[in-house]
């Protein structure tokens, strides 16, 4: 009976390490295919506390009675760390909390600087911005735009910014941080408990797995950018609860973090190197983005279709547009698109006719290893087509 106390208390410590080892960045956890099993472990793991908790009660009473008690007694205290430790200190959410309190300001009143990176999210009318120095931290914000719910999302790991609508085949939706899967914020939905991927709204585990959630175009720009073509957005501030955790110097959002997970490559197509990354039909291609600055402008031909990719002035803001034709030629000036002999601004809207936009595709700014992961079959920009 001694024997089923220490396999159980063995048992439940192996347990709660591995529920949480999956799903975390832990050394080697992120390189391997074992989302089924961490799905696994955390839909039974009352089962399994169960089963190992009865164990530890069926052997407590003649583990007690003999001679070496401190010993039990050790092991009951190491457990219960263990069970504290990996469900209270190490669960994402706990982590990486959502804003107590949405504030948002207009140019007037905001007191972050013009350089500022943000994602900035236009829709109905009304445009809202988030710095990335704030969400890199809570990792989703659960916001309204437009009168339309959005969830605005980003890991810092993949350096990925997404905007969903939180709806599951039209059903309004909550989601909370509950992990990661190949490095990539994975987030669980309240109602059915599914997993579902922050890089591209895909459902990878559970009931609902297969489905995906409605992305909303969104796009990386400065805060002086956000508010030339936008001047009446507003832009989230601090929230009180969380400044300890922010980073208020915004090393993330200009590649000079230190953390391994977050830090930037300077050389090109390297694991934390920088692309841009576009998706065109069947077909995806990573831009380099030391030579994005270099070029200002590119100009390619993806999915069978003609597009054009450009970086700001201020080395930080980008768009990607579709062209009418191989032949149709984009230049750049000024951070003015030209488009045979007519300007646009950045978010494709015509100086002369705002009603005239060019067709704009997503683009995401990526790290190497992460737009490789989730797009294996991607092409990288070389200079031809």
């Amino acid at each position: 009976m001694k024997k089923l106390f220490f396999i159980g208390i063995i048992g439940i410590i192996a347990f709660e390490i591995l529920k949480v080892y999956f799903i975390m960045p832990m050394p080697g956890s992120q390189r391997m295919n074992s989302i089924d099993v961490a799905y696994f472990l955390h839909s039974y793991r009352w089962l399994f506390r169960a089963l190992f908790g009865g164990l530890i009660l069926a052997g407590v009473m003649p583990v007690f009675q003999g001679k070496r008690k401190w010993i039990p007694a050790v092991c009951v205290v190491i457990a219960l760390a263990v069970i504290y430790l990996f469900n209270f200190k190490m669960m994402a959410d706990q982590m990486f909390k959502q804003p107590e309190n949405l504030v948002f300001k207009g140019k007037a009143e905001n007191v972050l600087g013009d350089s500022t990176i943000v994602l900035g999210v236009e829709y109905n009318g009304e445009a809202k911005a988030y710095p990335l120095r704030f969400i890199v931290y809570h990792h989703q914000v659960q916001d309204v735009i437009g009168g339309k719910p959005m969830i605005i999302t980003y890991c810092s790991v993949c350096r990925t910014g997404r905007v969903f609508e939180p709806s599951v085949k039209g059903q309004p939706e909550k989601f909370r941080l509950v992990g990661m899967d190949h490095f990539n914020a994975m987030f669980e939905d309240e109602t059915t408990g599914s997993w579902w991927r922050q890089v591209n709204g895909e459902a990878i585990a559970g009931p609902l797995e297969g489905e995906s959630l409605p992305e909303v175009e969104c796009h990386q720009v400065t805060l002086a950018k956000l508010f030339e073509l936008y001047p009446h957005a507003v832009v989230m501030q601090e929230d009180e609860a969380s400044l300890e955790n922010y980073d208020s110097l915004g090393r993330y959002e200009r590649g000079k973090s230190k953390g391994d997970l977050t830090r930037t490559d300077s050389l090109s197509w390297n694991e934390k190197s920088w692309v841009v990354g576009i998706v065109v039909g069947q077909e995806s291609k990573a831009y380099d983005w030391n030579q994005l600055k270099t070029e200002r402008l590119i100009q390619d031909e993806l999915g069978g279709k003609a597009i054009a990719v450009a970086i700001a002035s201020d080395n930080a803001s980008f768009v990607a547009f579709e062209r009418d034709s191989d032949t149709t030629q984009f230049s750049i000036r000024n951070d003015s698109l030209l488009v045979n002999g007519q300007a646009y601004d950045f978010v494709g809207r015509s100086h002369s006719n705002p009603t005239q936009r060019l067709k704009t595709i997503k683009a995401y700014q990526e790290f190497w290893h992460s737009w490789r992961t989730f797009h294996p079959q991607t092409k990288k920009y070389d200079g031809t087509k």
